[in-house]
């Protein structure tokens, strides 16, 4: 009521002022253009407010290591310096109370005026995959000043994971003093959206504080009447600042062309009609995508624009264009101008403007309130509007942000395509001999190319490229990505395109096949039956199960981040770490791929019960995820018979750095050092098979016998075929990741590709690998039947930062790497989505 008072009595002033301008007299003139002896209050300004708007949805426990209690404190600034003034908390709203019990939530949010931030309330965590439902909206206000138009400065949103231990005598947490900071996580809101934005943003915090906050942001500029500016004395003259620009306004107001009428309030002006049809536009948007009708007939037929509005519109250009031009959410390396006016590193430049010398004080007054109003009314619209459809709308915000996200992070990944080769020969003199000089030549330089060494060039010229970029969008900036973008791995991305398959004749390796395909095991059998019958419902829903294998004296919870990236992609997924083989991997692959088969049927075999009694699921999608040596072992798996029935619900299978071809030809000096020391130290059979020296004879080795024939014996009819096995084949999708910086697994044994020291090796060792090779490819090509996705992920990570010691000289940085880091993991799967739901 008081502020609806004090704004009556200042339009009065107003109008006073505007009724009396002609018949000041002189002795008023002379104290008006007097120098103040002190500091004297200006008139009223045009002064507006940034208004951001937060609504927290929920708290998600991913991976937190402590259970305890937890609260998020937010914090806002602006990213200028010279802004000083920070954020303050306007006005905070409790949608619903969360959803915990007595005993898991104390007290209630608060404000802290010392550092103007705001706090959720203590909740308690006990388990993983727990959720907290907040659903409170928090309101944030920033001051633009006096006619400084639209903000040149980019806002800081800060949020802070607050922790406080679990006392013995129980959940009292007032007797704890112990509130500990345990992450943090900023987000750049860039001057471009200050015009008014309705974005999803997710916070994670960090890779040790595994968390998803459910939030989203909401954009504003209103005006403020009640902005004091605050009083700032010169430590070099001592003079109140402001006081020159007071002796401006006195100087002008006896002209009638008062001190609206400048670059800034025009400027702030086009801001607000700006801000109010990026409003207007947004609440169709959003009433629409969610099926919830929201009536503006009558506000939009009220919005009534003065003659200054109309002029200010019309030369804007078409005002529908710039909303859109503001919504877009890709990125924008160079800026052109826009309607009328200059993108400038996101802000809007006015200073050409043709309407400065006709604009008097009182119409710029006019339309600065009307707009202002109209601003309010809409905001305030959409706030109740959003109170009652906050699930839907942040829903909707998630899926649009889902689908932005390939473009944003396109900055740090190169896209190609390549085509698989029909059959790789051994050397470039196998084929006829009148082959071109010039044709040798080529072929030569090409093999003489170490593609680790090129896929390292490329890396370093796109980084070098990413320096040169000026990132000038309108999305929300996640500061652990854009905070230092150089430092961020760059992706280099192969999409595949398969080639027909090979001919069954002469070389080809899928003569045994169409024998194959009739034979089907009596245990087999069975076990398929039973599976069948457990997924025949069809009303029920697809059951998701992703297994994570470790690598080499490796810990279950090692590849935890890139299963976090997962979950966060389908949080209806069911993972399995996989702990079998944990202290186990210096034996035999085939004892290990015994051991992850119990282990991954066992499981199937719960989720799968327990679906038949919940109704049961229509179909099964079986996935895997491998580091390391790791991935040797699924695949050893995979060839067991009581993985068959399993088979054909392979989905996707994710390799990480995995030596799918064994170390033949490793260059890599000191970690074959470091492997022949293991097999001669510890006798480990396992380095044994990957060394291929765990047979005298080549083609008896277990990797050749991995990639070649699997030997089933029928003892009723004492019959024996050879079948090829199916590691690959079965699986809808296949990511081989791989980095040219890992020196523990062989760059081309990790992408299943061509080495070049094979291609002229004429001894069996070079046939031996290009049998292998062109088996593991032939697994992998795309039947006419089905399409197959085959990517190719070369992850390319910044190692500046470690400087050289012995980690990065033997690769094992970059090995090790993949596991420390989510960062290409979040790249990747958000860039293919299709491939990890």
């Amino acid at each position: 009521m008081f502020e609806r008072f004090k704004l009556l009595i200042l339009n009065h002033r107003r109008l006073a002022e505007a009724a009396h301008a002609t018949t000041t007299t002189t002795s008023t003139k002379k104290l008006l253009n007097a120098k103040p002896r002190g500091r004297i209050k200006p008139p009223a300004m045009l002064e507006t407010v940034q208004e951001i708007a937060l609504y927290i949805h929920r708290f998600h426990n991913l991976d937190l290591f402590q259970q305890g209690w937890y609260r998020i404190k937010i914090k806002m600034r602006w990213e200028d310096s010279r802004s000083t003034t920070p954020g303050t908390p306007a006005r905070v709203v409790q949608y619903e109370a969360p959803d915990l019990g007595p005993d898991d939530i104390f007290g209630v949010w608060r404000i802290d005026d010392k550092d103007n931030s705001f706090c959720t309330q203590p909740f308690r965590i006990k388990y993983a995959r727990q959720d907290v439902l907040l659903s409170v909206m928090v309101s944030f206000n920033l001051s633009l000043g006096k006619c400084e138009g639209p903000s040149t400065s980019a806002v800081i949103l800060k949020f802070e994971l607050l922790y406080s231990p679990v006392l013995e005598n129980g959940s009292d947490l007032q007797a704890s003093t112990d509130v500990i900071p345990a992450a943090v996580h900023e987000f750049r809101i860039p001057p471009k959206a200050l015009l008014g934005l309705h974005s999803y943003c997710p916070v994670h915090f960090d890779s040790f504080h595994s968390v998803l906050v459910d939030l989203s942001v909401h954009i504003v500029i209103l005006k403020n009447d009640t902005y004091t500016p605050p009083s700032k004395v010169s430590s070099a003259s001592g003079k109140v600042e402001g006081a020159a620009h007071e002796d401006s306004v006195r100087g002008n107001q006896g002209s009638g062309q008062g001190i609206y009428v400048n670059p800034t309030s025009m400027a702030c002006m086009k801001a607000m009609l700006t801000a109010r049809d990026i409003l207007l536009e947004e609440l169709h948007t959003i009433s629409k995508a969610i099926d919830q009708t929201i009536d503006l007939t009558d506000i939009s037929s009220n919005l009534g624009d003065n003659k200054l509005i109309g002029s200010i519109r019309a030369d804007l250009g078409t005002a529908d264009a710039e909303v859109s031009e503001a919504r877009i959410g890709s990125r924008q390396v160079t800026s052109e101008p826009q309607n009328g006016f200059q993108i400038v590193n996101g802000s809007l430049d006015f200073e050409n403007d043709g309407l400065l010398q006709s604009v008097s004080k009182e119409e710029m007054l006019d339309a600065f309130h009307s707009l202002g109003d109209q601003l309010s009314v809409l905001w305030n619209i959409f706030l109740k509007f959003h109170r009652a459809n906050k699930t839907k709308i942040l829903e909707f915000l998630r899926d649009a942000w889902a689908s932005e996200r390939r473009a944003e992070w396109s900055i740090w990944m190169v896209y190609s395509k390549v085509e698989m080769p029909h059959h790789y020969l051994r050397s470039g003199l196998d084929g006829s001999s009148n082959h071109s000089a010039r044709g040798k030549v080529l072929m030569s330089r090409k093999l003489n190319d170490d593609p680790a060494q090129t896929a390292i060039s490329r890396a370093v010229r796109h980084r070098r490229s990413i320096a040169q970029m000026r990132i000038n969008n309108r999305s929300i900036q996640d500061m652990h990505i854009f905070g230092e973008p150089l430092r961020i791995p760059v992706i280099l991305v192969d999409r595949v395109v398969n080639a027909p398959l090979r001919s069954t004749s002469g070389n080809s390796y899928f003569s045994a096949q169409k024998d194959a395909s009739s034979i089907h095991l009596e245990t087999g059998a069975k076990a398929e039956n039973r599976l069948s019958s457990a997924v025949a419902q069809k009303t029920g829903r697809v059951l998701k199960i992703v297994i994570f294998v470790h690598g080499f004296q490796g810990h279950h919870l090692d590849l935890r981040l890139v299963r976090n990236q997962w979950l966060l992609m389908d949080p209806g997924v069911e993972c399995l770490m996989s702990e079998i083989n944990e202290d186990r991997t210096s034996g035999d692959f085939r004892e290990m791929g015994l051991r992850l088969a119990e282990e991954v049927t066992a499981f199937l075999k719960k989720k799968i019960d327990k679906a038949s009694r919940s109704g049961g699921y229509r179909n099964i999608k079986l996935s895997f995820v491998g580091h390391s040596i790791g991935n040797v072992i699924i695949r050893t798996a995979l060839t067991e018979p009581k993985m068959e029935p399993l088979l054909k619900y392979l989905y996707t299978y994710m390799s990480v750095s995995g030596p799918h071809l064994g170390y033949l030809y490793s260059s890599n000096s000191l970690f074959n050092s470091g492997l022949w020391l293991l097999k001669k130290l510890k006798n480990s059979q396992c380095i044994h098979q990957l060394t291929f020296t765990d047979e005298p004879d080549l083609e008896n080795t277990f990797f050749y016998k991995l990639c070649k024939v699997l030997k089933y014996e029928l003892y009723a009819e004492m019959k024996t075929f050879f079948i090829k096995q199916k590691t690959l084949e079965h699986f809808k999708n296949i990511v081989l990741l791989s980095s040219p910086q890992d020196g523990y697994v062989p760059y081309h044994s990790a992408r299943i590709e061509m080495c070049q020291a094979s291609s002229w090796d004429h001894s069996k060792k070079g046939k031996i690998f290009m049998e292998m090779l062109n088996d593991c490819l032939d697994q992998i090509r795309t039947p006419s039947s089905e399409q197959r996705m085959f990517v190719r992920c070369d992850v390319n990570f910044d190692t500046s930062s470690q400087g050289k010691n012995l980690n990065t000289m033997i690769g094992r940085a970059a090995h090790i790497e993949f596991l420390e880091t989510d960062i290409f993991a979040r790249f990747i799967m958000w860039s293919f989505p299709e491939i990890f739901h």
